[in-house]
């Protein structure tokens, strides 16, 4: 072994294409990761379904009407679960509707749904694409 190279060894000195293909392999590992994180965001997004509540009203002691606009990706059905809640905030009532696929990115829809004792409100407790 020569001076040189127990220098180099002794000081962690390495020969440039040891360098560039870590470089090389570095870059090509952190492309990938940003890929992966990229595809993963973007088919996260296109289930996401996003939902407002617009109103109910109580039609009796046995039924509440629950008004909501969904807005999600065109081409895909989606559902929704309902709740009616009494004084307390005790659930009264529970439905879940599905829809088809729709035209419009956002659509209103009113449902009734049943209850076991007079509720106080109506609303939309979650949405999603089965």
């Amino acid at each position: 072994m020569t001076i040189q190279e127990r220098l180099d060894e002794r000081y962690g000195r390495t020969p440039r294409r040891v360098r560039r293909t870590a470089w090389v392999v570095g870059g090509l590992l952190a492309a990938a990761v940003v890929g992966w994180f990229s595809w993963s965001t973007a088919t996260e997004a296109a289930g996401t379904v996003d939902f407002d509540d617009r109103g109910f009203t109580v039609l009796g002691d046995h039924e509440v009407s629950v008004s909501f606009q969904v807005t999600s990706t065109v081409d895909r059905p989606i559902a929704c679960a309902l709740e009616a809640l009494d004084v307390e905030f005790g659930v009264v009532g529970w439905r879940i509707v599905e829809y088809p696929v729709s035209e419009t990115v956002t659509t209103v829809y009113t449902e009734s749904v049943a209850t076991v004792a007079e509720a106080t409100t109506g609303i939309v407790k979650s949405c999603w694409v089965p």
